[in-house]
């Protein structure tokens, strides 16, 4: 292991088919004021809503709503949140849905009293202050980790940038209810998209760095599950073994543990982010568009990275074959896999056109792992990927 760390996650999780009837214990150590955020309204079409609130009047809790919060969760949604914290003095923050809703949650958790948060918070990186309104989460879309982690991704649609920010451990949700029968519901893809958003944090984080360590294996064997439960998940939605695993895979590829000790990446996210801020695409979709053609630019400067996961991920057969060569068929075998799973292999398959390709390009930071991308090449790797 390379680097020094320390590693804290304060977030309880309840997890399994009984795992709502956690939410009154949760519930009492809270004040009585709770914000419900959600988001179009189809927690209450699965019957969850109804669960949720019923727990809520058993527990005397008084109940503000939030609902409307959209995929690639907006600015203006985050601040009328805020404005309902302050204004009904809320105690906790109960956020149900996805990893949308969960990021919106937090965002406006971090933002009561600051003038302008998006640019404090996020453009900015100022401290947080510790007097962030507690945030709960029951989960009922699988992809992001938000109910694990610190993280929320906000756009702000007006100046079109989408920009995420890891906030310290106490702004993790205090507590997540994962079960994963809410999940059953979601549509193929959606369902795929969030697969890719956990296979797209498992890479980011995997492919970086030359040392041997402990993080890379824990990565490898969530990627191999993740492609057996995919497999499954695709013949039957209602599959709980594949739905759990998905589920549990999500949680782990990003409450920051499978990181620790080495470099990471983080490039195709931040080249997603702004294709998602001109577009308003499925995160997990932008990301399986973008990340063949950024693998293929990038894989010689990681080459031994790429063969062992071309070998040990794809079983890719080594024979007579040279070091580029099991490279890029690890990376055609990523390729099969988006195909096989019905995700998106090109970005005007999402709305991006040709003209908005620069703006994405030079809008996006110049992060990278194994290699530092200038914004030309963010553009070659966007006209790849288009």
């Amino acid at each position: 292991m390379n680097f020094d760390f320390t590693f804290y996650n304060p977030t309880i999780i309840h997890f399994g088919k009984n795992s709502l009837n956690a939410l009154h214990e949760e519930l009492k150590k809270y004040g009585q004021n709770v914000l419900l955020v959600y988001g179009g309204g189809s927690i209450k079409q699965i019957g969850v809503y109804d669960k949720v609130v019923k727990i809520l009047n058993d527990e005397r809790k008084n109940i503000f709503e939030c609902s409307g919060i959209t995929p690639n969760p907006k600015l203006t949604d985050m601040l009328r949140g805020v404005r309902m914290i302050e204004d009904h003095h809320i105690d906790l923050i109960l956020a149900v849905g996805g990893g949308s809703v969960i990021d919106c949650a937090k965002g406006m958790s971090v933002s009561v009293g600051i003038k302008d948060p998006f640019k404090t918070l996020w453009l900015d990186q100022k401290e947080v202050t510790k007097n962030n309104v507690p945030v709960g989460s029951i989960l009922t879309m699988v992809g992001t980790g938000s109910e694990f982690n610190g993280g929320s991704v906000i756009t702000d649609e007006e100046h079109k940038i989408k920009i995420g920010r890891v906030f310290p451990s106490h702004v993790n949700p205090k507590f997540s209810i994962l079960n994963p029968e809410f999940t059953y519901t979601v549509s193929e893809y959606q369902m795929v998209s969030g697969i890719f958003d956990i296979f797209s944090h498992l890479m980011e984080q995997y492919f970086s760095g030359q040392d041997d360590n402990v993080s890379d294996y824990l990565i490898e064997g969530l990627m191999k599950s993740l492609i057996v439960s995919t497999k499954k998940a695709l013949i039957n939605k209602e599959d709980y073994e594949a739905r759990s695993n998905i589920m549990w895979a999500a949680s782990l590829a990003l409450n920051t543990l499978v990181g620790k000790g080495k470099e990471q990446d983080w490039e195709v996210h931040n080249i997603e982010h702004q294709l998602g801020a001109y577009t308003d695409c499925a995160h997990g979709m932008g990301l399986a568009a973008i990340s063949v053609p950024y693998y293929r630019h990038i894989y010689k400067y990681g080459l031994d990275k790429f063969v062992r996961f071309a070998k040990n991920i794809w079983n890719v057969d080594s024979s007579n074959k040279t070091k580029e060569e099991i490279a890029l068929a690890g990376i055609k075998a990523l390729e099969d896999f988006i195909k096989e799973s019905h995700m998106i292999s090109h970005i005007k398959d999402l709305g991006a056109t040709e003209e908005m390709l620069k703006d994405i390009a030079y809008s996006s930071a110049e992060w990278g792992g194994y290699k530092k991308l200038t914004h030309e090449e963010i553009y070659e790797i966007l006209k790849e990927a288009y």
